[in-house]
């Protein structure tokens, strides 16, 4: 069995986003956001009824219109009705005073208000319209994200501090004046936000940045700077294993250096890809650096000269898509199961000893191998499969493993405790 070390968590205020907590030593929360037009009304419920049902927790919907805003009660009522309690964010940009002002049981119907500091006015009207959102989320008792991007970053504070910069004996380079106005919007916009009568403990920051190093190099000095939770992303991380190499670079070092209570990965899907593709991705990052499970890991072989047929990788695939498939099923049934780790291998090198250290392995035959794969059981050797039926019968040992060892006697204890 894989050991890891735990991750010491930076310790923050915790907030409850709805029904769920994010921050103060709660698990590491998954969220993401739709991309259908919210006044689409079937559409959006659909969207965040599969996300959800992938494992997002939190699920943000964009705010950009008066019929949006009147759609965001609907949607939560077909939700509720289909039994999807995922709380729902709103996302407000540029008018989201306006439509608060409105409607106001759009505000009613979220757990959570992001704003954008860079985006929610200018001049002599940033500052009111800024309090009509806060005073909006106190009134209601909503979380509230402060959400600073630096493609959205206010100009007037980054032109304030170039200027002081500027003046420095020793100036610091612009990248890095850059960084601080962000971090300066974040604080700054959460100071205001107690001020206007918002709890400590209903504030998230963010300050997302596309760069995998200014991303870690902020987070760090936001970390050290606040107590307050903070939600993690890297910005337009692209499409593809670019989006998903960058984000989890960005990520896995903040998140084991125990800096982050949410995170996102913002994925650009491909042309007809599921957006729950982002949620996957979010869960496996977190799993991986062994700080929740979601699903049960599949562990298997690259692959070389020794297995030159591809069986091993068809029931690697076979099993893993399986798994996933299973876990809305098993979450509820058989509780713990998302720690399994089952072993797919493909030749006596590494497959007898890899299969040993997972809960169920099967060690295939390499090529010129004897015909037949051992399978090995919490370590110990149970059973030697050949045939052309393999694959569905380590599937049938795999679900027999899930039931026997996770399963719920009458008494209510999991199978398996003493």
């Amino acid at each position: 069995m894989t050991v890891t070390s735990p991750i010491v968590r930076r310790p923050t205020r915790k907030v409850l986003v709805g029904h769920v907590p994010v921050g103060g030593g709660a698990p590491v929360v998954v969220q993401s956001m739709t991309n259908t037009d919210t006044a689409d009304i079937a559409g959006s419920v659909a969207q965040i009824h599969a996300l959800w049902q992938a494992g997002s927790e939190l699920v943000r919907l964009t705010v950009n219109t008066e019929e949006a805003a009147r759609a965001v009660p609907v949607i939560r009522e077909k939700l509720d009705a289909l039994g999807c309690n995922a709380p729902l964010i709103g996302d407000f940009h540029f008018n989201g005073h306006r439509l608060i002002k409105a409607v106001p049981e759009c505000a009613q119907a979220l757990a959570k208000l992001r704003i954008n500091p860079g985006n929610v006015g200018r001049g002599a009207k940033k500052d009111e319209q800024f309090a009509t959102l806060i005073e909006a989320a106190a009134r209601y008792g909503k979380a509230v994200r402060i959400g600073v991007n630096w493609g959205s970053l206010d100009q007037e504070l980054l032109a304030r501090m170039m200027d002081e910069n500027a003046k420095r004996p020793m100036p610091h380079e612009p990248e890095e004046v850059m960084r601080n106005a962000l971090i300066t919007s974040a604080l700054d916009s959460a100071k205001r936000a107690e001020e206007l009568g918002l709890a400590g403990d209903r504030i998230i920051l963010s300050c997302k940045l596309s760069g995998v190093q200014d991303l870690v190099k902020v987070y760090r000095d936001l970390a050290a700077r606040s107590d307050y939770a903070l939600h993690l992303g890297l910005t337009e991380a692209g499409m593809g294993s670019k989006g998903i190499v960058a984000s989890t670079a960005a990520l896995a070092i903040l998140l084991q250096e125990g800096i982050g209570d949410t995170i996102r990965v913002s994925l650009t899907p491909a042309p007809g890809e599921s957006r729950t593709v982002e949620v996957q991705v979010a869960q496996e990052i977190l799993q991986t650096l062994g700080i929740r499970s979601f699903t049960p890991l599949v562990t298997a072989c690259p692959g070389c000269g020794r297995t030159t047929s591809t069986v091993f990788q068809e029931l690697a695939q076979s099993i893993q898509n399986w798994l996933r498939t299973q876990m809305p099923i098993w979450r509820g049934q058989y509780p713990g199961v998302e720690t399994m780790n089952v072993a797919v291998m493909g030749c006596v090198v590494n497959g007898p000893g890899e299969s040993k250290h997972a809960n169920v392995g099967i060690s295939l035959p390499g090529t010129n191998e004897t015909p037949v794969a051992p399978v090995y059981v919490d370590g110990e050797k149970t059973v030697t499969l050949k045939g052309d039926r393999i694959a569905e019968d380590f599937q049938a040992i795999v679900e027999d493993y899930v039931q026997r060892t996770y399963g719920v006697s009458e008494g209510g204890r999991v199978k398996g405790e003493g």
